[in-house]
């Protein structure tokens, strides 16, 4: 059962959380309920404004990386196809899908890096956001139906929220987002840093800020992409071991 798995894993989460001497004064989880209610409100607004479309999906994806993949981004290894960066595995998915209308936000966020020259950091991350910006959006498939696991889209339950609009809002959700009014929201939103690892470094730079400005909520002040620790030349990774 994948929530008595997730358990366990968050168990030893909290244990480390106490040997590394953490002094977190919160701990949330994309199963709480009060995160499923930020995160259908904000699927709510961006569906408001126009921002969420039904369509079809037709793409890579990689079941580890829980991420989507164009064409340029894979490679042939072994008869596999797997993802250059991550090397993970890649598969073909093709169903019904709600798209986020990423490609509208192309030149908004360009401003928005221009008008906030230290958003992201170390400067070769933001070149590499920037770049990737400038080659043109595509929009985003932000739902699933071919697994149950996760929160269920506003009035169609046959959709899953796709793992990272719903992942990232946990941010504001721990704040009481949508209740902007809320102590907690007025002292720590927008957030001071995000400091992230390299590889998520477009969901946070790219993605998470378009949800936000679509929703009519401010973006963090910065995102801070720090390197990765290598062992045997790769980077660590639960999928491998």
């Amino acid at each position: 059962d994948p929530l008595k798995f997730c358990d366990q894993i968050s168990e030893t989460l909290r244990d480390l959380s106490k040997t590394l001497n953490l002094t977190n004064t919160d701990f949330i989880r994309t199963t709480e309920e009060r995160h499923k209610k930020t995160v259908q409100h904000l699927w709510k607004e961006l569906e408001k404004n126009d921002d969420i479309y039904l369509s079809n999906y037709s793409g890579w994806y990689s079941v580890s990386d829980e991420a989507f993949y164009n064409e340029d981004e894979i490679e042939d290894h072994d008869g596999k196809k797997i993802a250059i960066d991550s090397k993970s595995q890649v598969e073909w998915v093709d169903e019904e899908s709600y798209f986020f209308r990423l490609s509208k936000w192309e030149k908004p966020l360009l401003d928005f890096y221009e008008k906030n020259p230290n958003f992201i950091l170390p400067a070769s991350r933001k070149n590499e956001v920037i770049s990737f910006v400038k080659s043109g959006l595509k929009d985003l498939s932000v739902s699933r139906k071919s697994f149950s696991w996760g929160i269920k889209v506003p009035n169609d339950e046959k959709h899953v929220i796709y793992v990272w609009l719903d992942a990232l809002t946990n941010y504001i959700s721990a704040l009481n987002y949508p209740d902007k009014n809320n102590d907690l929201y007025k002292k720590f939103w927008p957030a001071s840093i995000h400091l992230i690892g390299k590889d998520i470094l477009r969901f946070h730079a790219v993605y998470w800020p378009a949800f936000l400005l679509a929703a009519e909520i401010d973006p963090p002040q910065k995102v801070y992409g720090h390197g990765w620790i290598l062992s045997n030349e790769e980077k660590m990774s639960k999928s491998k071991g």
